[in-house]
């Protein structure tokens, strides 16, 4: 299992860590901060410019996921990473990506007042030959304060077991967390488990319509990104059938009848996803009270609405918003398309 410690800048998180991996038996710290220095020496300067953050950069998220798993599978036992993630999109992608590997996560919040928060970050030693060290260390931990506020309101406190360690010495903090985790208070993050494919899949998705004529996009918690209703077609299972019962369990609605074929999209391999094709079914228009069932979000799911064209190109990947643009124009003509990465074959 992972142990994750999350919380602010200076909470506290690393010295945690290395306290709470002589509590645990067989268990090894894993900081993925290490990834972030690493990635300064592999990508070019420019490139890193363009984020203000390593952590908005997707091939850390992947890295952090990768590697996590290849330490669980060289060492076993109990992984502790202490590791801000104040961005619930950024949680959702590498718990699901942990997820799809069965490795378990157990996620914690250090939580200390913010007046203690500040003394610490204030207290903190800076490296003399770090360059431009008081900006880059104190200030940006500073900085961070008020994004931290705004997922505590949002979702973190919702999603991590708190540990308020104002009065606590990284010590009793490890002993708290070790006692909570090993008396199961701290449960496994409910997340799905949606195993990676190790070859080309064929998946389903469903196009639904409320009475304005705007389609249903879901937000999943296993992965980046919005999308439509949908997901693999299991083996044997015919790709219509597997549409219906993909917007049953996410969504609750029933389709009563067959959806009709609006596109096939050759979608290309593209590292580490091996593509596949993808085929998008019209589900018909919803009446107001079955758009008022939709089920609240779940471990599936993260939020679903209602967009316009125009609002889909702001949320969809642009592979996917392009199957969706066609995928209208083929239901306002009455006849299927085939498409190969999102556009139209000759």
């Amino acid at each position: 299992m992972i142990v994750w410690i999350n919380g602010a800048f200076g909470a506290g998180k690393t010295t945690t860590a290395r306290e709470l991996i002589e509590l645990i038996p067989n268990s090894t710290l894993f900081d993925p901060e290490v990834i972030g220095g690493a990635l300064t020496h592999l990508l070019p300067p420019k490139h890193l410019t363009e984020v203000g953050d390593f952590q908005d950069l997707p091939i850390w998220r992947r890295l952090v996921i990768d590697t996590a798993a290849a330490l669980y599978a060289e060492l076993g036992g109990t992984l502790v990473v202490p590791m801000t993630l104040l961005r619930q999109e950024y949680r959702d992608e590498i718990f699901g990506g942990l997820a799809a590997r069965r490795i378990t996560v157990h996620h914690l919040l250090l939580a200390p007042a913010e007046t203690i928060l500040r003394e610490r970050i204030a207290g903190r030693e800076i490296p003399p030959d770090l360059p431009d060290g008081e900006m880059r260390v104190r200030q940006w931990a500073y900085d961070h304060i008020e994004p931290y506020r705004a997922a505590l309101a949002a979702w973190l406190t919702a999603d991590a077991y708190p540990v308020d360690n104002s009065g606590m010495t990284p010590y009793e903090t490890a002993v708290r967390i070790a006692e909570a985790v090993g008396s199961g208070a701290v449960s496994v993050c409910d997340i799905v488990q949606t195993p990676e494919p190790t070859a080309e899949t064929l998946a389903a998705g469903v196009l639904l319509f409320d009475e304005e004529d705007r389609v249903l996009l879901v937000d999943p918690t296993y992965k980046a990104g919005w999308e439509f209703p949908g997901g693999v077609v299991e083996p044997g299972e015919a790709p219509a059938r597997a549409g219906m019962r993909e917007v049953a369990e996410e969504t609750g609605i029933r389709l009563d009848d067959v959806p009709s074929l609006l596109v096939v999209d050759w979608e290309r391999p593209s590292p580490p996803g091996y593509g596949g094709l993808r085929l998008l079914f019209d589900g018909g228009r919803l009446d107001s009270g079955e758009a008022e069932r939709l089920l609240l979000p779940g471990p599936e799911l993260r939020d679903w609405r209602f967009v316009t064209e125009e609002e889909a190109a702001e949320l969809l990947p642009p592979v996917r918003y392009e199957r969706l643009r066609w995928a209208l124009r083929a239901r306002e003509r009455g006849a299927a398309l085939y498409l190969e990465a999102g556009v139209p074959a000759p």
